[in-house]
């Protein structure tokens, strides 16, 4: 099995050839992949992960960071940092990360959904694939993101009203709604794993 890159490398690349270079050259191999996998339709996962800030937090303004004014203090689980968040989407049969948006850590997830779901089809559309259906937490549950494709399973939230049978999630995490729609949100962990992955090979817990 071939060893993952050293985070150090990967750190060493990504300066040399400039942000927008790398996401060409990650754009290029994902589209690749996707036309090897002979894929029509595609289900995509949404989730955004706390990466934490090389930086201390400003004394003139707490919100922000010293040495990186672009980061911002935001939740992290159950906590707060400072830092940014990854927005992702993922394949979930093959855990392929498709897209990406980095903003910082105190902008909600809804804020960034249109954007990526937009730069996720085009990397579909490049590999002549569609968007089939969209799963997501009910930290994403909004008129305005379900109205973006045609099947969206994502959770009302508890203050949201919906029909009796719309599907949720309860305190213990159990799913509870159509039989379809719960089948497919059991593929949500997927962006999890991918999370996990990056974390952990590539060098991803702190920007």
């Amino acid at each position: 099995m071939r060893k993952a890159t050293r985070g150090s490398v990967i750190s060493r690349f990504t300066h040399r050839v400039g942000a927008e270079t790398l996401r060409l050259i990650i754009e290029e191999k994902v589209v690749m992949l996707l036309r090897r996998s002979r894929v029509e339709a595609v289900d995509v996962v949404l989730d955004a992960s706390f990466l934490k800030a090389w930086s201390i937090r400003n004394p003139a303004d707490n919100q922000m960071g010293l040495s990186d004014p672009d980061s911002r203090v935001g939740r992290n689980g159950r906590s707060h940092g400072l830092g940014y968040k990854l927005h992702t989407s993922v394949e979930p049969r093959h855990i392929l990360p498709l897209a990406s948006v980095l903003a910082p850590a105190n902008e909600n997830e809804k804020k960034h959904a249109s954007s990526l779901v937009e730069r996720t089809r085009m990397v579909l559309g490049k590999a002549g694939a569609r968007l089939r259906s969209l799963i997501a937490d009910s930290q994403y549950s909004s008129r305005r993101i379900r109205s973006l494709v045609e099947h969206a399973v994502i959770p009302y939230m508890s203050n949201q009203r919906c029909g009796a049978d719309a599907l949720r999630v309860d305190r213990l995490f159990r799913t509870h709604g159509p039989a379809g729609e719960v089948e497919v949100y059991r593929r949500r962990p997927a962006v999890e794993a991918s999370f996990a992955f990056m974390k952990t090979q590539f060098g991803c817990p702190n920007h």
